[in-house]
C-alpha cells in the first residue's frame, strides 16, 4: 500500500459514516485515497468542474474511450467537454461499477422498511440519490446534475445473456484506491448502499478520506498513455487551464 511518501505530502484525513453524505473540492494536483475500513463499502461519486459546474463526468465517454465497462488503474474518469477530471492511479481493489447506479427512497424503503428522522435522528435510513442531491444544492446544482455514477468498492458483473449480477466481498478491509485530479472539482459522495446490495439489512460501511499533494505527471504516467483517448483528454485540460500541453 502506498503511503504520504509515495507522494508529495499529506494534507488531510477524514471519516465518513457509513449512510454519510460529503461533498467538498478536490483540488488538480492532489491525490484522493478512498479506503474502505470495514469490508464491504460502496462510495457513489459525482464529480463537477470547479470553474464551470455544468461540466461533469461523463459515463459513457468514460467507458467507451478506454473500452471498459468498469475501472481501475490506469484509467480515468472523463467530462462531456472531453477532459480528464482524475485519474485512477492505485488500487488495491481492482474493479469498481460504473454501471450500477443509485439508491432511491422507494427502493431504501420497499427493501430496509422505514426509520426516519423524528425516531433515529442521524441514523435514519439514507438514499445515494436524495443524499447526493442534498450536497450537490450546497453548490448551486439540482437534480438535473445527477449523471449515470461511479461506485467506488462495488462490482457489478455484466453477463452473457445481458443480465447484471451484483459480486459480494469484492473489497475487503483496508482495500483503497487513489485518485489523482487533474481539475479543480467538486466532488460528491454518498456512502449509501448499493442499489443492487442484496443484503436484506440496512448496514451501509464507512469510509475513510485522505488527500495528498500529487507528484508531478510524468511524460510516460501509464493514465495518460493508456489510450489515444486518454492523452487527447489529458492535452484538453492542459489547454483547459492555460498550460503548455506538451508537457
Amino acid at each position: 500500500m502506498a503511503d504520504a511518501s509515495s507522494y508529495n505530502g499529506f494534507i488531510w484525513k477524514e471519516t465518513l459514516p457509513g449512510g454519510g453524505h460529503w461533498s467538498g473540492v478536490i483540488r488538480r494536483g492532489t491525490v484522493l485515497r478512498l479506503t474502505d475500513l470495514e469490508g464491504g463499502t460502496n462510495v457513489s461519486m459525482l464529480i463537477n468542474n470547479l470553474e464551470v459546474k455544468n461540466e461533469r463526468y461523463n459515463m459513457p465517454d468514460t467507458l467507451k474511450a478506454q473500452k471498459t465497462a468498469f475501472l481501475t488503474v490506469p484509467n480515468m474518469c472523463f467530462s462531456d467537454m472531453g477532459r480528464v477530471m482524475c485519474s485512477v492511479i492505485a488500487d488495491s481493489c481492482g474493479w469498481h461499477d460504473t454501471i450500477g447506479g443509485l439508491s432511491n427512497a422507494a427502493m431504501v424503503k420497499r427493501k430496509y422498511g422505514e426509520k426516519g428522522y423524528q425516531e433515529a435522528h442521524n441514523d435514519y435510513y439514507k438514499n445515494a440519490y436524495d443524499s447526493l442531491l442534498n450536497e450537490l444544492e450546497k453548490w448551486g446544482l439540482n437534480e438535473s446534475h445527477i449523471v449515470p455514477n461511479l461506485n467506488w468498492f462495488s462490482k457489478v458483473r455484466v453477463e452473457d445473456d445481458g443480465c447484471m449480477t451484483f459480486v459480494e466481498n469484492n473489497a475487503q478491509a483496508g482495500d483503497y484506491v487513489d485518485l489523482r485530479f487533474e481539475m479543480d472539482c467538486i466532488v460528491s459522495l454518498s456512502t449509501a448502499q448499493h442499489p443492487m446490495d442484496p443484503n436484506p439489512v440496512y448496514a451501509p460501511k464507512p469510509i475513510e478520506m485522505s488527500v495528498f499533494k500529487a507528484l508531478p505527471v510524468a511524460q510516460d504516467d501509464p493514465s495518460r498513455r493508456h489510450r489515444g483517448e486518454n492523452e487527447r483528454a489529458y492535452y484538453n485540460t492542459k489547454v483547459f487551464y492555460g498550460e503548455n500541453p506538451n508537457e
